[in-house]
């Protein structure tokens, strides 16, 4: 969950580089990793650099060889991967930097916790859940509503984590499918039975906006 944590800070430094972008004849900002994978249309393998963890690839940072329309049409648009070049390989490295000396900081100061501190701990997540609204934000197509790229079960953990603070598991969200759609949901949670939720209630729901990017 970390690594990708780590890699949209990456991206986020990426796309402040305005200067770096170009302009199309329509007129459209285009991004300089964008500009670059249209020369790489006929090239049989793309070494690019993983931003996050992908399973089967291989792990956020690393170089690994794709082909490109696999990194132009699927690693590019969710932003996973970035070409091999210098500067992206530079400022990954820094990020990596930083982001493994807060882990070691994080795991230092670990302590044993006794079990009401721990139920404290629960019981501050499900208000969380209970309050809180998870933005996202995807490409559509042709302006509509339809989501390019379907927001799936394990993109939703994660932003849980990132926005929210609250680690959950696969189990505890019923999402029976992909979102495919701009709008408001409300994902059921299957929490703990031991765990008592917010103002008595006998189950919560994740509130979760989609947007158009």
């Amino acid at each position: 969950m970390g690594r990708l944590q780590f890699g949209r800070t990456v991206l986020q430094q990426l796309t402040k580089v305005s200067s770096s972008a170009t302009r199309l004849g329509s007129g459209h900002a285009e991004l300089p990793w964008t500009s670059i994978a249209r020369g790489i249309r006929y090239r049989k393998q793309l070494e690019c650099i993983l931003t996050t963890d992908i399973s089967k690839l291989g792990k956020a940072g690393e170089t690994v060889k794709v082909a490109p329309g696999y990194f132009r049409n699927h690693l590019m648009p969710k932003l996973l991967a970035v070409p091999n070049r210098d500067h992206y390989a530079y400022l990954i490295r820094e990020q990596q930097k930083l982001y493994q000396h807060h882990e070691k900081e994080e795991k230092a100061e670990v302590v044993q916790k006794t079990g009401e501190e721990e139920m404290e701990e629960y019981k501050s997540a499900a208000r969380r859940l209970d309050r809180g609204l998870l933005g996202l934000r995807r490409i559509v197509l042709n302006y509509g509503k339809e989501l390019r790229f379907p927001i799936t079960k394990e993109e939703v953990l994660a932003e849980v984590q990132r926005q929210l603070g609250v680690i959950l598991e696969e189990e505890n969200l019923v999402m029976p499918s992909n979102i495919t759609m701009c709008g408001r949901y409300e994902i059921p949670l299957r929490l703990p039975k031991s765990l008592p939720l917010p103002g008595g209630k006998p189950q919560i729901s994740l509130k979760v906006k989609v947007q158009r990017n």
